[in-house]
């Protein structure tokens, strides 16, 4: 019982035992235009991937064209330019307006908390749930509300052709959740 805990299944859907469970930890992601811009560029298609941490972003011009992105700890996450796909933390594309940014501009980009439910393992995502955080003991049926359940979290063997594991994962999703439930201490037999 020591590895086990309880968690919250995001609604939506039926679960079976063993099924892989990652976390949502990171929300929603919203762009705004600084106050007192020169320039009217527009920021869209704004995403999380892996590795984004709730808080608020500075994207911070440095030319007509160019930015800098700065994470919530006020480090440089990377740079990019108007008019390409950024990818990193966050994803977004800047569009140059009719007048140039100039240094000094910027937008703020904020990412909301998750909801710290689990919901089946999603390689594609970026709230968190691509990351293996935990696996369902017993089957839930949460197609019309949230349920509480039990999850193995911690300290345990289980066996790999028990586990319910998203339709065609690929090898290396597979290893990389293995991976990380391993980091948990929960060893894939």
């Amino acid at each position: 019982m020591r590895s086990r805990a309880v968690g919250v299944l995001a609604s939506g859907v039926k679960y079976l035992n063993g099924t892989v469970l990652g976390q949502v930890v990171v929300g929603a992601a919203v762009a705004a235009a600084n106050g007192g811009n020169t320039g009217n560029a527009t920021i869209s298609a704004v995403t999380t991937a892996e590795g984004a941490k709730p808080g608020v972003y500075k994207v911070e011009f440095t030319a007509a064209t160019k930015f800098d992105v700065i994470d919530p700890d006020g480090f440089k996450v990377k740079s990019g330019q108007t008019g390409a796909a950024y990818a990193d933390d966050l994803g977004f594309t800047i569009t140059a307006g009719a007048t140039p940014m100039v240094a000094g501009d910027g937008f703020t980009i904020t990412v909301g908390a998750g909801t710290k439910k689990y919901k089946k393992l999603d390689p594609a995502a970026g709230d968190g749930s691509q990351d293996a955080a935990a696996i369902l003991f017993g089957d839930v049926d949460a197609t019309t509300a949230d349920q509480k359940a039990v999850l193995t979290v911690r300290e345990s063997e289980v066996a790999d052709f028990e586990l319910v594991w998203p339709v065609g994962i690929s090898a290396p999703a597979k290893a990389a959740a293995i991976a990380a439930l391993e980091a948990k201490g929960i060893t894939v037999r």
